[in-house]
């Protein structure tokens, strides 16, 4: 352990980690970075295909984004949101109106991603409260879904190993069994079927609607669940329904807007428009913590009075538009239209996908291998017959975890499933390369 590794220990307590781990395998001190690239205080590589936690779009370091943001930090470094703005909020909402599902008009800036979904839980509580249904005052969402670690986040979000131990702090959720394609009990596959699983989504509106506000929903993907991927076809159902029980529908688009899936955003993929959206980690390429909460003209509409009515909503962060993080938006924006990012990950998505199936197939614990856009995932069970998982005190993908990192690639498995979730600017040597480390190390840990 060297001098910086023991001064980590001595004063960070690491996010969402078990400190005691660390006894034996220290935090490695990143000196810098550069692409998909990361460099150790040593000198060594490490190739991020994590996207440093999903949000690294562009790669670390991309010179326009630094510039930007340089540039910016000359003119306004920060300025209270509330009866103040400033033009690169402003042009940043201009160039997101080209972008987002039609009918999404309104922008409400918050700090981080769990943020913006308390915000957008609130805001349709409020919203029903003030347009005369006050028994809407709960909450739908699907099970083993991932929505943020501060609380109301997490009342929605159902990963146990977040959630647990604080359920008698959380909101009662009405729970939603999620499409579990790998498992499907229908015999179907989410590229092919007509989302015939939505038949239990139906039977919980049918009892619970009248009394929820809304349904929250990771479009396409339950990222932490295991990147979990489901038919657009369910979006288009639950859409709907939606309007159907006068409901909102909450897309939280955190980790799988700015082009992970494909698309602009994975609501796209379903042709339909949600009626709030939380966006953040692609939203400055990975440079700035943002988030926004970007809603309709009539749940604003439901705010909009004279202050002693009191209908305004009280909800704020002292870095709610940040200057500095809304020019690496912009320029995030305007790099993806320049440099055509989402058309030329689409054009490398098939060959990564390919890449994996001809070396992962080949492994007998292999169960699924499952692809969106750039996303692959990875699922390894104890039985590909009965598709039994393996038991989670093993750690297998932890232990994956630590012989890439020996290797020089960081992926960071969900459990016992392995996935790829670089930035859109990965080339097809980097694809490879990490596609070969993740193999050689599944082999070792699985002793095959």
């Amino acid at each position: 352990m060297n001098k910086w590794q023991e001064e980590d220990l001595k004063y960070i307590w690491h996010p969402c980690s078990q400190m005691k781990d660390y006894e034996g395998f220290p935090p490695i001190v990143i000196d810098h970075a550069k692409g998909i690239n990361l460099y150790d205080i040593d000198g060594k590589c490490y190739k991020d295909v994590v996207s440093s936690w999903w949000c690294n779009l562009l790669g670390h370091c991309n010179p326009r984004i630094s510039n930007a943001i340089k540039k910016q930090l000359d003119t306004l470094e920060h300025v209270i949101f509330a009866n103040f703005s400033h033009k690169t909020a402003i042009t940043l909402c201009q160039k997101l109106m080209d972008k987002i599902p039609k009918g999404l008009c309104k922008f409400n800036f918050a700090d981080n991603g769990s943020s913006s979904i308390e915000m957008a839980l609130k805001m349709s509580f409020q919203y029903h409260k003030q347009t005369g249904n006050p028994q809407k005052i709960r909450f739908m969402a699907m099970t083993e879904a991932y929505h943020g670690e501060t609380l109301a986040a997490l009342a929605v979000g159902d990963c146990d190993l977040y959630t647990k131990l604080y359920k008698p702090l959380l909101l009662d959720i009405i729970r939603i069994d999620k499409p579990d394609c790998y498992r499907c009990p229908y015999c179907k596959h989410y590229k092919t079927c007509n989302a015939e699983c939505f038949e239990r989504t139906e039977k919980a509106f049918k009892e619970f609607g009248n009394e929820t506000a809304a349904m929250i929903v990771e479009p396409l993907l339950q990222g932490s669940a295991g990147m979990k991927m489901y038919s657009p076809v369910y979006l288009k159902k639950l859409r709907a329904l939606c309007d159907e029980y006068n409901v909102h529908l909450i897309a939280d688009e955190i980790a799988t807007g700015y082009g992970r899936t494909g698309k602009m955003f994975a609501f796209d993929w379903a042709e339909v428009s949600p009626d709030i959206m939380c966006v953040s980690k692609g939203l400055t390429g990975g440079y700035m913590p943002m988030s926004i909460a970007i809603t309709t003209q009539e749940i604003y509409d439901a705010f909009y009075s004279d202050y002693l009515e009191g209908k305004a909503f009280m909800h704020s962060h002292t870095y709610a538009g940040n200057p500095l993080g809304c020019s690496a938006a912009i320029e995030v924006l305007n790099i993806l239209e320049d440099e055509k990012i989402i058309e030329n990950a689409n054009k490398k998505a098939p060959i990564f996908n390919k890449m994996i199936k001809e070396k992962f197939s080949k492994l007998p614990h292999v169960g699924d291998i499952r692809d969106l856009g750039l996303i692959n995932a990875i699922e390894l069970v104890k039985d590909t017959k009965t598709k039994e998982s393996f038991d989670g005190k093993l750690r297998l993908g932890y232990q994956i975890y630590k012989k890439a990192l020996d290797k020089g690639v960081l992926l960071r498995p969900l459990g016992d499933v392995i996935y790829f979730n670089p930035p859109l600017i990965i080339d097809e040597a980097d694809m490879d390369y990490v596609t070969d480390v993740a193999v050689s190390c599944a082999k070792e840990v699985l002793n095959i």
